[in-house]
């Protein structure tokens, strides 16, 4: 029976029954993950180093003057390697998130949970920033646990101060990173470089992201991993004997014992040497040795800690290593499995219809519908019309000109305060137009109408719409 207020993952009879980060009285037990080096530490280190790059990047990065990544949901407009996506390319989208998803699903079926450790930005931020920033203010994990339950001293007082300085600044850069992301580089710069009145609404963005970014990795920490993403929990149903996890060799290790000098106890004795690191490095607090769980991240800081000790006991690395449920038991590793080859199949095929939906997309769109509230108006010399909004949006990037024409005989289109539509690159014009013809020329109330779109005098699209007058001679 666990004692009170103990961490329920350092008992493998009661880990899967609560949060190991909260206690039993509700209260949150704060993870002091003790500083860790080693092989895949630095490795992981470079990777970080890499991604960040690339992620800091990435708004700068620009073709021709257009951006090459560009999530501007405000405007449903999106860029996606230089590719613009509308809201008329719903379903390319739609196609593109069902690829994402598989390949994620496919990726953690073999892989298990490394995108976590690796790559996530949640990770890199708070293992590879934040934490490195604490190490170096505060120390290693006893010292901050002695700095936080020490009273106020001006040593405590400046460490914190310090701290949430660096924490604050970096937040920042992280909140205008994301408006990057969103509404383009351009438009952050107006935003820092004019007041907060002339751009409230980009004012408030930034600093709203900042604050989330500031609460996230000052305070929230491992909980976004462990209570809000539902990556983990989704490992229940995707993992098998066969998934590559993060793994604490539990034949070779069993039964733990630490090292005595003389000892003449003659039981067998497994490698494992109890000595907690692998617990104490942990930055979600779990016991590896407990086996898979919803709460590791396979940051891999379990697997140096080991090997450190391993070596100095000389003991052969690996205790706790990439591996399966089924390399450890049986000793063989099986990767192409039935589910394996059943999600390749899968990705194979919607990747092939999402090139086939690309090649054949059209660079002009345009929606029409008929003005709101509206059915005819009557004109001079015995002529009705009606009024049509319409959409276009060009994808490419070029300056378009689009010409429309009514295929029903006797009907004309007037445009609305133009001659002609001529889109610049990259845009979305909203225009309006009547569509005039004799009303003795109209044989029912309601009449289909094809419309043709033209660029260039090639047909882009063809539009069918209702056309709306009384039937009869002109009075």
């Amino acid at each position: 029976m666990a004692k009170k207020n103990q961490n329920p993952h350092l008992n493998p009879e009661t880990f899967r029954d609560a949060l190991g980060t909260v206690r039993e009285d509700g209260k949150r037990y704060w993870v002091f993950p003790k500083k860790v080096s080693g092989i895949f530490y630095r490795y992981r280190t470079y990777l970080s180093w890499l991604l960040l790059a690339v992620l800091f990047a990435g708004p700068f990065i620009q073709i021709d003057g257009r951006p090459y990544m560009l999530f501007n949901i405000f405007e449903r407009k999106f860029i996606i390697f230089g590719a613009a996506f509308w809201p008329q390319d719903t379903h390319l989208l739609i196609f593109l998130l069902l690829i994402f998803f598989v390949f994620v699903i496919l990726f953690t079926v073999v892989f298990g949970r490394v995108w976590c450790g690796w790559a996530c930005p949640q990770t890199l931020f708070m293992e590879m920033v934040f934490r490195k920033i604490e190490y170096l203010i505060e120390g290693d994990a006893n010292q901050q646990r002695a700095l936080k339950e020490s009273p106020w001293t001006g040593e405590k007082i400046w460490k914190r101060g310090l701290k949430i300085s660096v924490f604050a600044l970096i937040s920042l850069m992280i909140g205008h990173l994301v408006m990057a992301y969103l509404i383009g580089v351009d438009q952050v710069k107006e935003i820092v470089t004019q007041s907060p009145a002339e751009n409230m609404a980009g004012f408030i963005g930034v600093v709203a992201f900042s604050g989330v970014f500031m609460f996230v990795f000052s305070w929230f920490r491992e909980q976004a991993c462990i209570v809000v993403c539902p990556y983990g929990r989704l490992q229940g149903v995707l993992l098998d004997d066969n998934s590559i996890n993060v793994m604490y060799d539990y034949v070779r290790g069993e039964p733990r014992a630490p090292i005595r000098k003389h000892a003449e106890d003659t039981t067998p004795k497994g490698d494992c040497v109890d000595c907690g690191l692998c617990v104490q490095v942990c930055p979600t607090g779990i016991d590896i040795r407990n086996g898979t769980q919803m709460e590791c991240v396979n940051c891999t800081a379990c697997i140096d800690a080991c090997d450190e000790v391993m070596v100095k006991v000389e003991r052969p690395k690996g205790l706790i290593r990439y591996a399966s449920e089924n390399s450890i038991k049986q000793g063989f590793q099986k990767l192409m499995s039935g589910r394996v080859k059943g999600y390749t199949v899968v990705l194979a095929i919607l990747v092939a219809a999402f090139v086939s939906l690309i090649a054949t997309r059209e660079d002009l769109e345009g929606t029409i519908t008929r003005f709101p509230g509206m059915t005819y108006q009557e004109r001079e010399a015995g002529r009705v019309s009606n009024l049509y909004n319409i959409t276009l949006i060009n994808k490419t990037f070029e300056p378009q000109r689009v010409e429309i024409k009514a295929l029903a005989e006797g009907m004309d289109v007037e445009i609305v305060g133009a001659k002609e539509w001529v889109l610049e690159p990259q845009t979305k014009l909203e225009g309006r137009f009547f569509l005039v013809r004799n009303q003795a020329e109209v044989k029912v109330p309601q009449e289909k109408v094809m419309l043709q779109l033209t660029h260039e005098g090639e047909e882009f699209d063809e539009i069918k719409t209702n056309f709306m007058a009384p039937v009869g001679a002109s009075k």
